[in-house]
């Protein structure tokens, strides 16, 4: 509790607009698992990514990351989320690679820090733009759930927008990106 204490002030001014998300992750890190040691974080991230796997991947999701496989499709994970298990889950899940946001060390020891930028809007446009440019032969198909990540899935050839709320939605169709539910 002490630690989450300590990420009041960044959220007061997250909440007023004077920081940003990333800002704002990399406090929460630093104050929950701030000084934890890579085994520690290993043992949690292989039990997490094990449950997400079971639970929370969608089996629609699975058909379609199958189908790209099978098409000798490159599968890159692009996340907002930090790189403490976002890589492992994409190893889970049979891709090929992953750009998300990455975090600091000191050693065997968690600093918490962001040493990338958040990847989250136009900073994931950006990281599919240089996606573009290592693998231009690619058709890009991208998939995401929310309003931010319309500006990068605007950059596919074959973008869906799944199980976003209604904002994401109609800001999707405005665009003509294809919406999808998936259970």
């Amino acid at each position: 509790m002490t630690g989450l204490l300590r990420v009041l002030p960044t959220l007061a001014r997250f909440t007023v607009g004077r920081a940003d998300r990333g800002t704002l992750k990399s406090a929460l890190i630093r104050a929950t698992l701030g000084g934890s040691t890579r085994a520690e974080l290993a043992a949690w991230t292989d039990t997490y990514v094990a449950r997400v796997e079971r639970d929370f991947v969608r089996q629609d999701a699975r058909r379609r990351i199958e189908k790209h496989r099978a098409a000798g499709d490159l599968l890159m994970l692009l996340s907002a989320s930090p790189d403490l298990y976002v890589p492992e889950l994409a190893r889970a899940l049979g891709f090929d690679g992953v750009v998300c946001t990455e975090v600091a060390w000191d050693g065997e020891h968690l600093d918490g820090h962001l040493v990338t930028p958040n990847r989250r809007a136009e900073e994931k446009e950006r990281c599919l733009a240089q996606l573009r440019a290592e693998y231009p032969a690619a058709t890009v198909s991208a998939y995401a759930n929310a309003a931010s990540d319309i500006p990068h899935l605007r950059m596919a050839q074959r973008p869906l927008l799944v199980n976003g709320n209604l904002a994401a939605r109609r800001l999707a169709r405005r665009y003509g990106i294809p919406c999808a539910r998936w259970d």
